[in-house]
């Protein structure tokens, strides 16, 4: 039986859960996660992981935020006066914002909402947590 190698293309099942089980994510209700093992499109843990499984193969793996999101960064969290905003913007907590920055745009979350600022935080929602998957090698294409 093959295994999964650097620049295949693999399909794959998973559900991915955080320490205190709940799930943030999972393909069971869809179609498998198709991608190319070498081409950084998963994160950095989740691809090491299918690498030398079998068609077929199941397995349960942590991946710590280092190989994940990364670390939870107090320099993303950001205070804009809300002179700066648009006069039609009012922002709600837990609103995602899309910035801008010279040709690069990102999403932030609104985490807080004061008279004379907003409080934005720029991390991905997982960054900071050991992510745990279940996965299944559905296939080799």
């Amino acid at each position: 039986m093959a295994q999964a190698k650097t620049g295949d293309t693999v399909r794959v099942h998973y559900s991915g859960s955080l320490d205190d089980g709940t799930e943030f994510d999972s393909s069971r209700e869809r179609e498998p996660l198709e991608f190319t093992l070498g081409e950084g499109r998963v994160i950095p843990g989740f691809e090491l992981a299918v690498v030398g499984m079998n068609e077929g193969e199941s397995k349960t793996i942590t991946i710590p935020s280092k190989e994940a999101y990364g670390p939870y960064r107090d320099d993303l969290v950001i205070v804009v006066d809300r002179k700066s905003l648009p006069d039609d913007l009012d922002p709600k907590k837990d609103e995602i914002l899309e910035l801008r920055q010279g040709d690069q745009s990102f999403g932030a979350r609104v985490i807080d909402v004061a008279p004379d600022n907003i409080t934005l935080d720029a991390n991905h929602n997982l960054a900071g947590k050991d992510l745990t998957f279940v996965l299944e090698l559905v296939e080799i294409v």
